[in-house]
């Protein structure tokens, strides 16, 4: 039997429960123990699996120690990767923050999942399996299980919670938070749009075309509140900042995506910017309003609403994300878009011939490409004719559509499927994660459409475009494109540019 000196309580701890409360009570009593929170994922806050941020789980933890009369230690443990050192490496992050070494002889770990248990009983330490606990008449609810209820709208949830989590919860407003992040149909678990894109190449790439599309749009900024939505790692923000005519503006990046966020958050704090109301939020728009209504003057967004049609509900979701910056669009403000888009007869029947002598030309296509690494992805997608990539494409994309072999490098299908292939067929580094995103879902008068069904007025600036570097360096010298009577067509709009503004009565 040991004397309890420290209780080692490792786990998220976004809330906190009545049960654990009185579980701790029974396991530090007599002993004066100390609690010792380990906040896992410490640095991973607006996720489905993370959605409460560190410093609101710390003041829920020692509010609960205030009123729970439990002596307590919270020390954040950053997200690793999955290890099977986990338990040796919280140990060490707690040894770092506080100078306690915890040992078997006078700690007990608080843990109910068996997995991680083991980690730590492979070290000696004795378990206590609170929730797991086989001696409990009544199974408890385990504090994400009331999580889920939260976030359905269950008000049940108050009733297990303890009231140190429901007092934070209240005062923070983070009732709506969590609802709004753990029901959120865009954003993964790790607060992105896909767990297969690689951040790395896209940040290169966003920030090499980054002066170019700055020079598109600079003409259309409205000085005043700046916004730039899909801000990725603020590359287009870096420009507005060295802008002598903004210098009194404030330039606000949102991104979803936790690792580009984080690169944001890094900049800032390196100095890149030298406008002092330069800010970031890591934030989904289609979640809820960031902003008040009519407080913005300028949003941009580049390479971002085909996103939203592509992992949300397509026009339903774009046209939800429209009205979303009309809202907050001040009367005059202007919504600067620029992005992919489909040609103006997406569904006109075509003859598509393609190089077949540039690579290889298995059978048929992969259908195992998810179990692959990476690297291994690229090389087999990099290996394959451009013929053979079509047949790979169609396998892989999250968009179904139907061709027709007709001889041995030509193919019948409707010009937006064609488009949408040619405009992707050479993103092998991201290869699964492109091919759940679609290019062609709108053409631009499908997009005026919709811009004049959310309010919005189409300035004479807003265009279709045709990327000719595309044209003429990754798709004409591979394929060619005719009428199914052998007419030869021309290459369609590739992209657009809209300038969409608030009227000034509204």
């Amino acid at each position: 039997m040991i004397h309890i000196e420290f209780v080692l309580f490792p786990g998220r701890h976004h809330l906190l429960t009545a049960f654990q409360a009185e579980y701790l009570h029974r396991l530090a009593a007599g002993s004066g123990a100390t609690i010792v929170w380990a906040v896992t994922s410490a640095n991973h806050d607006n996720t489905r699996r993370n959605p409460v941020p560190y410093h609101r789980r710390e003041a829920a933890i020692e509010r609960f120690s205030l009123v729970s009369g439990l002596r307590s230690l919270v020390v954040p443990v950053f997200d690793t990767a999955p290890t099977d050192t986990f338990a040796e490496v919280t140990l060490k992050s707690i040894a770092v923050a506080t100078g306690l070494d915890l040992t078997p002889a006078d700690t007990v770990v608080a843990c109910s999942t068996p997995e991680v248990a083991k980690l730590y009983e492979r070290l000696g330490f004795p378990i206590a399996p609170v929730e797991a606990d086989p001696d409990l008449r009544i199974t408890p609810e385990r504090p994400w299980d009331v999580l889920l209820r939260l976030a359905a709208g269950d008000e049940t949830w108050r009733k297990l919670a303890h009231p140190a989590t429901i007092d934070v919860f209240e005062r923070y407003r983070l009732v709506d938070t969590v609802r709004t992040v753990v029901n959120d149909p865009l954003v993964g678990d790790e607060g992105g749009l896909t767990a297969t894109r690689d951040y790395r190449t896209y940040v290169e790439a966003f920030a090499d075309a980054a002066d170019r599309k700055w020079a598109a749009v600079r003409q259309h900024v409205r000085p005043g509140r700046i916004v730039d939505i899909g801000c990725g790692a603020g590359a287009v923000l870096e420009l507005a900042d060295r802008e002598p005519g903004l210098h009194e503006s404030d330039l606000i990046g949102v991104e979803v995506a936790r690792h580009l966020y984080s690169e944001c958050v890094h900049k800032k704090a390196q100095g890149v910017f030298r406008n002092a109301n330069v800010y970031f939020y890591q934030r989904n728009v289609l979640g809820g309003a960031i902003f008040a209504d009519r407080s913005v003057d300028t949003t941009l967004t580049f390479a971002l609403t085909h996103e939203i049609w592509s992992y949300g509900r397509q026009r339903d979701s774009l046209l939800q994300f429209a009205r979303r910056i009309f809202d907050h669009t001040a009367p005059g403000g202007v919504w600067i878009n620029s992005d992919v888009c489909g040609p103006a007869d997406r569904r006109r029947p075509v003859l598509l011939r393609l190089a077949a002598d540039d690579g290889d030309n298995p059978a048929g296509p992969r259908r195992d490409l998810a179990t692959l690494d990476s690297g291994e992805i690229k090389g087999y997608v990099s290996s394959l004719s451009t013929r053979a990539r079509l047949d790979q494409f169609a396998a892989d994309f999250a968009f179904p559509f139907t061709f027709e072999a007709v001889g041995d490098d030509t193919v019948r299908l409707e010009l937006g499927a064609a488009m949408d292939f040619l405009t992707r067929k050479d993103y092998v580094d991201n290869w699964l994660s492109e091919t759940k995103e679609q290019f062609c879902g709108l053409s631009f008068s499908e997009w005026a459409q919709l811009l004049a069904e959310a309010g919005f007025e189409l300035d004479a600036a807003s265009t279709p475009i045709r990327n000719e570097w595309i044209i003429d360096n990754r798709i004409a010298p591979v394929a060619t494109l005719t009428a199914p009577d052998g007419t030869p067509l021309d290459w369609p709009d590739t992209h657009l540019l809209v300038v969409a503004r608030r009227p000034r009565n509204s």
